[in-house]
């Protein structure tokens, strides 16, 4: 092995090392979703090693995109990688997201996110041990948009997050195009009696640092570092997740 091939895989194994050591010191948690417009992106399972290795504890995808076998061998990849899964629901009808839910428990999941009937799926899902992140404020079309004052949205997690069977909530904060999207964090994580993901359209670092400014708990990125919208210093999907770290850790 010449010089540089031994600089390389100093350099590799120091970027690893250092990534691991910033998903120590975060205050909050990303969760890397293998999606781009709402879809599982049909090559899902070929990032899943660049991403771990990165130092991802958390990676997930939605219910659309991929056939049923296709989402049960990512799920399997995931699974060896030793991170935790989740699947989001893409559903605008109550038969779908009931059958998204069936769909959660087949594949085994540790998370189900998304929905926006938690009256039916909770107690479908009470005896799986997945744990059940629903929709909080009125969630429309797909891809998603979210509606409702703060109030309301605020209002309805703290009712939401009183239901026996649900864990936490999803709130899609920067899909929602008229209110203050960091009040409307604030006032839902004031309010909620569980855990807030805050998913959907963090496209920059300053989204990053308003969001972990917030007593949220995690959010999610996917199509933004499918189109490389972080400075990243290195190419491809792994560059895009080193900068995602640092600004988590900063």
């Amino acid at each position: 092995m010449n010089g540089s091939s031994i600089f390389a895989l100093i350099k590799t194994h120091n970027t690893n090392t250092n990534n691991k050591q910033l998903m120590r010191e975060m205050s909050i948690d990303l969760i890397f979703m293998l999606t781009r417009d709402d879809k599982t992106v049909q090559d899902a399972r070929q990032y899943v090693k660049e991403i771990v290795a990165e130092g991802v504890k958390h990676i997930g995808f939605k219910d659309v995109g991929l056939p049923f076998e296709d989402l049960k061998e990512l799920t399997q990849d995931l699974r060896q990688a030793g991170v935790t899964v989740y699947l989001e629901v893409v559903s605008l009808d109550s038969e779908s997201e009931i059958n998204s839910a069936k769909v959660a428990m087949d594949l085994n999941v540790d998370y189900l996110l998304g929905g926006t009937r938690p009256e039916l799926i909770a107690p479908l899902v009470k005896d799986h041990s997945l744990k059940y992140y629903p929709f909080v404020g009125r969630v429309e079309d797909h891809p998603s948009i979210l509606k409702g004052s703060i109030t309301e949205i605020a209002t309805q997690a703290e009712e939401i997050t009183s239901l026996d069977g649900v864990d936490g909530l999803d709130l899609l904060a920067y899909r929602h195009v008229e209110e203050d999207i960091p009040s409307l964090i604030k006032e839902v994580c004031k309010l909620s009696k569980k855990p807030i993901i805050v998913a959907g359209s963090i496209d920059s670092v300053s989204r990053i640092e308003a969001v972990k400014a917030t007593k949220a708990a995690a959010f999610t990125v996917g199509t933004a570092a499918f189109e490389r919208s972080f400075p990243a210093n290195r190419s491809g999907v792994g560059g895009q997740v080193e900068c995602i770290l640092k600004t988590c850790a900063s």
